[in-house]
């Protein structure tokens, strides 16, 4: 049986802080955790898993999967081992492949020595076996070889995704500051939204966190939006499994009655929001409007209402931003009654203007930034006592180090 249809150590990637969102749809796919951490998942499993994990993640970055575990000291060990690897099994001698790497160690103080010689192992192993060698190069469009090196200890990677899967590529025009896709993705799950009850987006601006509500209420997957993936350059690699996998995902959109809201006194907001939702196939199960966030239109069939607003981050947004944070929270305690409040924001400062007391504070990150979800209680009538839930679904689980840190 080839290597790379025998099962295997896979390692899926996410940004930092999503590692309980990402367990819990990999737990939903029928998989089975080894272990979680703040930037990923390890499980167990083969080439054919790679593709489902691929074809359905929508928090992932990269699945990884392992090909070779060893011992190396040194850059120059680092080539004897690599050299020594049946690459000629793997790579088509016409095709090309890319190199990446996640290097901790004293030998090393720049990852790009580390990709070059990896890449000249391959290469005169292939000159070797076959007679010429694929070419090679930074694009992430053919088979991508990803190096995870910390102390003594190193493994080789299939990276069998390529291009990152945190970008699900419906959105052809980003707008101001987007969030990342898989973020957004994130964020909702975090907000524990039943689709059966409405989703409102005030200040929705590219419209992506009510664009993935409405992929997730329609059963809508990120490999929809995508076909190429560094598993598909794998010598030998079955695309049968690939096209019977992509098809399944057109069977698998069901119906949805979700009321999604989206709306922005932008007209350009709005428009970029409808192009994106729209390439996203989802552009009729959003009600797009352009208003100011107090006259957001309220569904009876009460759900959640999350905003992204603008987090100050340019001398002189303090005051503006002071005055709109304090809108917000007059717009929730006002219209908002029966529903789940949310804020997504980088500035606690600001955060603190909208005059509600937070119920449960939930850790992101958004690209560099140190954010947090706020969740308010909008009680009807007398408030309940509430219990604080956990930051995120396994709080309790022990952080160990990521092998790839994305």
């Amino acid at each position: 049986m080839p290597d790379h249809l025998l099962p295997a150590r896979i390692i899926v990637t996410c940004g930092k802080r999503l590692g309980p969102w990402l367990e819990q749809e990999i737990v939903a796919l029928g998989f089975k955790p080894k272990r979680t951490f703040s930037t990923g998942v390890e499980l167990r499993g083969t080439l054919a898993d790679c593709v489902q994990l691929n074809l359905k993640l929508r928090c992932a970055s990269q699945v990884l999967y392992s090909i070779q575990e060893f011992f190396v000291d040194g850059p120059e060990a680092l080539y004897t081992r690599i050299v020594r690897f049946p690459w000629e099994q793997w790579i088509a001698p016409d095709g090309y492949f890319s190199v990446t790497s996640n290097v901790h160690h004293p030998t090393i103080n720049n990852e790009l020595f580390v990709n070059v010689r990896i890449k000249d192992a391959i290469a005169d192993r292939m000159r070797q076996s076959c007679g010429r060698r694929p070419d090679s190069g930074a694009e992430l469009r053919g088979l991508v070889v990803h190096l995870y090196w910390s102390g003594d200890g190193a493994e080789l990677f299939i990276d069998t995704s390529g291009e990152t899967l945190a970008k699900h590529g419906y959105r052809k025009i980003p707008g101001k500051a987007p969030m990342l896709e898989a973020l957004a993705a994130a964020t909702v799950y975090a907000t524990k939204w039943d689709p059966s009850t409405a989703f409102l987006n005030p200040m929705c601006g590219s419209g992506t966190l009510a664009i993935e509500a409405a992929l997730i209420a329609s059963n809508r997957y990120p490999g929809l939006f995508r076909n190429n993936y560094s598993f598909l350059h794998i010598l030998g690699f079955d695309r049968s499994i690939y096209d019977a996998a992509r098809s399944a995902l057109n069977q698998s959109i069901t119906q949805s009655d979700a009321q999604v809201v989206a709306s922005d006194i932008s007209a350009d907001a709005i428009m970029i929001s409808k192009a994106n939702a729209t390439t996203a196939g989802v552009a009729e199960l959003i009600q797009f409007v352009q208003c100011p966030f107090e006259a957001t239109p309220v569904p009876e069939n009460k759900g959640v209402v999350i905003f992204n607003p603008e987090y100050g981050e340019r001398l002189g947004d303090e005051e503006r931003l002071n005055k709109t944070y304090a809108e917000i929270g007059d717009f929730l305690k006002k219209s908002m009654k029966g529903y789940r409040g949310y804020i997504f924001t980088g500035n606690m400062e600001l955060a603190k203007k909208v005059g509600l007391r937070a119920s449960r504070r939930t850790e992101f990150f958004n690209g560099t930034i140190d954010c947090r979800l706020l969740e308010y209680e909008l009680y009807e009538g007398t408030r309940r006592k509430f219990n604080p839930e956990p930051s995120a679904p396994d709080s309790q689980t022990p952080f160990r180090p990521p092998l790839p840190d994305q």
